[in-house]
């Protein structure tokens, strides 16, 4: 396991600091490093002529290559940081990389303040930041919704799941989730184009998040006050096994109505609808950004408690 209190410095110091503008412009970011990765694959492994079952084949090639390639560089950091005197501050700040706290909360408050003084055009632009579905239509309860559920689910893949394989596994843990996350994202589709090849990565993605998302959705629901029924209940309606928790939690917290159709490249998509309120509102917004931070906290708190409990029994 690895020391729940690099963890939770690791946290506090993404939450001050996030990834410096200067960092990812001379280096990037290791997200990017793995999405180049995964293109280059994707290229040269995923073409039509090789049929369904080679391109499967090669799409649980290319998720082992990566994600394995991300946990050996994860290997080598940490053990060369066992033998340096700075080793646990480069473990921290290496760590760091992998969280979004910072981000995330700088992403929805870009969407939110516009929203807020009434510049709803504006307001889209920056909610097509973090969300994929067609926003140049979207009313200002649509912006809201879109906002609150990105939140919600990233409060899962960004932060939650991102530390609980750091403190299970430690940098190869935490590295290769986030190649497993990203390879999700840019390749585990059900479109015709990565059916077959991106078929290991949604596999593999939806196994790495079973616990955390559930976990994610819990620590909403808490830091909101309620929606531990609504997540219980309405979770299981999306078609993912790990995407409703945490969105199903954030709708039961706050007593409104995520989901329902969304359009996708122009074609309209009939998706569940989690809880039973009203449609979501710019105050809503404001008020999942206070349980996003309130979540946050209750995550510190648990890792802060976790280090106390090992230390005791240690």
């Amino acid at each position: 396991m690895f020391d729940p209190w690099l963890l939770i410095a690791a946290l506090i110091v993404e939450a001050c600091v996030g990834y410096p503008l200067a960092l990812y412009r001379a280096i990037r970011h290791p997200v990017v490093w793995i999405g180049i990765a995964l293109d280059a694959l994707e290229r040269r492994w995923n073409r039509p002529e090789f049929g369904d079952g080679a391109r499967r084949s090669l799409g649980v090639v290319t998720v082992v290559l990566v994600a394995g390639g991300a946990a050996g560089i994860g290997y080598v950091v940490q053990t060369l940081a066992g033998h340096v005197s700075f080793g646990s501050a480069l473990i921290v700040l290496v760590a760091s990389t992998g969280l979004a706290q910072h981000s995330l909360f700088t992403h929805v408050r870009a969407v939110l303040q516009p929203l807020a003084s009434g510049d709803l055009v504006a307001a889209r632009r920056e909610v097509a930041q973090i969300v994929g579905r067609d926003t140049e239509a979207l009313s200002e309860s649509g912006v809201a919704g879109a906002a609150l559920e990105s939140l919600a689910e990233s409060f899962n893949d960004g932060i939650v799941a991102p530390a609980f394989w750091l403190f299970v596994g430690g940098l190869p843990g935490l590295f290769a989730y986030k190649a497993l996350n990203t390879a999700d994202s840019l390749i585990g589709h059900r479109e015709a184009r990565w059916r077959m090849f991106g078929w290991a990565a949604a596999r593999a993605d939806d196994v790495a998040n079973l616990i955390p998302a559930r976990l994610a959705g819990a620590l909403l629901a808490i830091a909101g006050g309620g929606g531990l029924l609504v997540m219980w209940r309405d979770a299981p309606k999306h078609a993912s096994p790990n995407a409703g928790w945490p969105e199903a939690a954030m709708a039961g917290a706050l007593r409104i109505r995520l989901g329902g159709p969304t359009a996708y490249d122009g074609v309209m998509h009939e998706r569940p609808v989690f809880g039973a309120g009203s449609s979501p509102t710019v105050d809503d917004l404001k008020r999942g950004l206070r349980i996003y931070v309130i979540a946050c906290g209750l995550l510190w708190l648990t890792a802060v408690a976790t280090g106390f409990a090992m230390g005791a029994n240690g």
